[in-house]
């Protein structure tokens, strides 16, 4: 990926966006990023590293620079996987704002937003979240324990009807949102909270 002083110049035709705290990122990053490669025939996917997710507290936050240095260390595993602060060089704080600005910089480009059902179930919750439907498709993957839960809850009833099957997974990036699909996967059980508690006294 070749980058600018602040953003890269250009984007490739299909990118799925992961954005999260990674503090730190592990090989769960890693693992869900090549599923998203692989089903849904995307050219790269970019990690947003957050400078502070609004819904999680500041004071188990490790500094961005830290978080940053180990995102682009792990993504090192995966040729196609760029991790970036371009939250902090867009000036944005809200996942809506992100991807508006995205898309608005880059509109030759096929976004998909990479989430976990964790994060589909407490959506609703989020600012302006019907309008991220509208603004790129959504690819949600499993995580045990949410995914049942999250497929009853808000946003997936509110998007029910533009919900594909994963056979149609990889022509996901090339469809109008709002649209979206719900993948069932083999799980990587990494967790930054463990990694983080690990490392405590």
């Amino acid at each position: 990926m070749t980058e600018s002083k602040d953003l890269p110049a250009t984007a490739p035709g299909r990118v799925g966006l992961l954005g999260g705290s990674f503090n730190p990122a592990h090989s769960g990053h890693v693992h869900i990023s090549q599923l998203a490669l692989d089903i849904l025939g995307l050219d790269a996917v970019w990690w947003l590293v957050s400078p502070q997710n609004p819904l999680k507290p500041e004071s188990a936050m490790a500094p961005l620079a830290e978080r940053l240095a180990g995102a682009r260390a792990k993504a090192a595993e995966e040729p196609r996987v760029w991790a970036s602060d371009i939250e902090r060089v867009l000036g944005t704080r809200y996942s809506v704002d992100t991807l508006a600005a995205l898309v608005e910089r880059y509109p030759g480009t096929r976004w998909v937003w990479i989430i976990g059902a964790d994060n589909l179930s407490e959506l609703h919750r989020w600012k302006d979240w019907t309008r991220i439907f509208e603004l790129v498709p959504v690819a949600v993957f499993d995580r045990p324990s949410y995914s049942f839960h999250a497929l009853q809850g808000v946003a997936a009833k509110r998007f029910q009807q533009h919900r594909v099957s994963r056979a149609e997974a990889s022509t996901l990036a090339d469809r109008e949102p709002p649209t979206w699909t719900f993948l069932w996967s083999a799980f990587d059980p990494a967790s930054a909270t463990a990694i983080r508690e690990s490392k405590q006294p």
